[in-house]
């Protein structure tokens, strides 16, 4: 730490604000919100980060220190977002999923139009926008829903000079173009538009209503028979909706967060006076392992940007681990112009809701793992070689295993063997032993041993073929554990390398440090889907073995 850096730590105050790290080249690294200045900062300095790599590596680069002070927490909150986004530093998460979602956009013109648009970063003079919609699907079919109920005008300057165009004559346009409707009449049109993409049905089918009676008592029929239409198609769509609470008002969004071997996917569901209107889904391959920090980030920028009628309450259970539930309410309150309590969804109802949440998420994550695994196979001559080079493997690694242990205080010990042949498994050459040697005396070392011993007596025999590699889950411990059995034995020709769970650290045999493989790459996905898979068959096997014996041996 240089003088002027620890000058500048001893100054810090006890106040609100934003701290800002430079390293060498002057560049800002980082940047971050206090509510405690001189707390939060001395906090990076005063003490090791062994559990996070990243932070050990941020301040071993800190060079020069600069903050700004706030009057209060939440405008510290506001600069962040306002900082980060202007210097981009390195050592925040950056959201990038490389997709750019589409928008509604009602163009600010005289008669305004419906159109979809992609810019993320969009112009306000261009119009209002409502988005971001992630099935762009579900998109389209409401954008064919909106200009049945909603006839705006489609073109942006007029086919004809005196003569409305097709849109008119089947009924998907007013015709604004030759004067065929008041400007009046077309504005409450874009207002029951807005209504509808906001989630306001209620007060959208109180006003139809209104004004199919106001037509109707001054002989207007024609107009009265389209928008009695029009209603009937809307009544027909909300009765498909969901309804979560009867009888209510209530609007909400509901999120869950899933974080499975480097990818996060946080989804969205969004409850509208009582009924499940929508759903969105983001998914993201995350070289952070922190959930609660990436899934913050992701909270703040999507409210700061969200171009929605605001929820009155947010449920999250992942917000309660974040913290700061008053600090986010007085933020949200200043963003939405209304209150926007926060809940961890610990009553019934929220409950529910959080569990269907879950299930979505779920779905998503599963979806997204097959996207993943489909562009490994794809891609596994590429992956190998890689995998090769950084791991100074003596094979190309095309046959891969990874064995697990499973038992419960030493009782009904078994092990898995799974197999994946150019980064796809083989279940066909899954492998499941009994194990014999340590029945009632836990010990993972002598199972190991005997699995190991087992598996190579059949080297060379069908479905037994010899592997290129064999990773072992754990770190440097019991990857030198199980070389000891490995040179006992005789076995070569076959590479080993071990996966610590905690910072996903890949260890080879007689090597102290590990191997960082990037968080984001299929090559670590790859390693990280094997040694969940054996976890999965191995526990599995284990726990139809204690069914098979309870019922056997039932409690007297």
């Amino acid at each position: 730490m240089n003088d002027n850096l620890r000058q500048t730590l001893k100054l810090l105050p006890s106040l609100p604000g934003c701290y800002i790290y430079y390293d060498k080249n002057d560049e800002v690294i980082y940047v971050g919100k206090a509510k405690l200045l001189k707390r939060r900062v001395m906090s990076y300095f005063n003490k090791k980060h062994h559990d996070s790599v990243k932070v050990e590596h941020l301040v071993a680069q800190i060079v020069r220190l600069e903050y700004i002070i706030t009057n209060t927490e939440v405008e510290a909150l506001i600069l962040e977002n306002h900082l980060i986004k202007k210097y981009k530093p390195k050592y925040n998460i950056l959201l990038k999923d490389d997709k750019k979602y589409p928008y509604f956009l009602i163009t600010k013109e005289d008669f305004p139009r419906i159109t979809v648009v992609r810019k993320k970063n969009m112009n306000p003079e261009k119009g209002r926008y409502y988005g971001p919609y992630t099935d762009v699907r579900a998109m389209y079919a409401t954008l064919d829903f909106l200009k049945k109920i909603f006839p705006l005008k489609q073109c942006r300057t007029p086919k004809f000079k005196t003569r409305p165009c097709l849109y008119y004559q089947i009924g998907r346009c007013l015709a604004p173009c030759q004067k065929l409707v008041t400007s009046e009449e077309y504005q409450n049109l874009v207002h029951q538009a807005e209504l509808f993409l906001s989630g306001r049905q209620t007060e959208l089918m109180k006003q139809l209503m209104e004004q199919i009676q106001k037509y109707s008592d001054t002989e207007q029929f024609e107009k009265a028979a389209r928008l009695r239409d029009s209603y009937l198609d809307l009544k027909k769509t909300l009765e498909k909706q969901k309804v979560v609470y009867e009888n209510t008002k209530l609007n909400e969004d509901i999120i869950s967060v899933l974080n499975e071997d480097g990818l996060i996917v946080i989804l969205i569901l969004m409850v509208r006076e009582g009924r499940l209107i929508d759903k969105k889904d983001f998914v993201y391959d995350c070289e952070e392992t922190d959930k609660i920090e990436f899934f913050t980030t992701f909270f703040k920028e999507y409210y700061a940007n969200l171009n929605l009628e605001f929820p009155d309450r947010i449920v999250s259970d992942t917000l309660e681990e974040v913290g700061e539930k008053a600090l986010y309410e007085e933020w949200l309150e200043i963003l939405a112009k209304k209150k926007v309590k926060i809940s961890y969804g610990k009553s019934t109802q929220g409950k529910e809701l959080l569990s269907l949440a879950n299930k979505n998420a779920q779905n998503t994550m599963n979806n997204a793992k097959i996207k993943k695994m489909t562009e490994i196979r794809n891609d596994f001559n590429e992956i190998g070689s890689y995998l090769a080079e950084i791991l100074h493997l003596k094979n190309f690694p095309s046959r891969m295993e990874c064995y697990d242990i499973s038992h419960i205080q030493g009782t009904n010990t078994v092990a898995s063997m799974v197999v994946f042949i150019n980064g796809i498994s083989k279940k066909s050459e899954y492998r499941k032993f009994k194990i014999r040697t340590t029945e009632g005396k836990p010990d993972d070392f002598m199972s190991m041993k005997e699995v190991l011993s087992r598996r190579f007596k059949r080297l060379g025999e069908k479905g037994w073929e010899k592997p290129d590699l064999i990773i072992i889950d754990g770190g440097k411990g019991q990857l030198s554990s199980v070389m000891e059995i490995v040179n006992e034995m005789g076995i070569t020709g076959i590479d080993f390398v071990s996966l610590a769970k905690k910072n996903e650290e890949v260890f080879l045999p007689g090597k102290s440090k590990p191997i960082i493989i990037p968080r984001n790459s299929s090559a670590l996905f790859l390693f990280q889907r094997i040694r969940d898979e054996s976890h999965r068959f191995a526990i599995t096997f284990h726990r139809n073995l204690r069914s098979k014996s309870m019922t056997k041996n039932p409690a007297k």
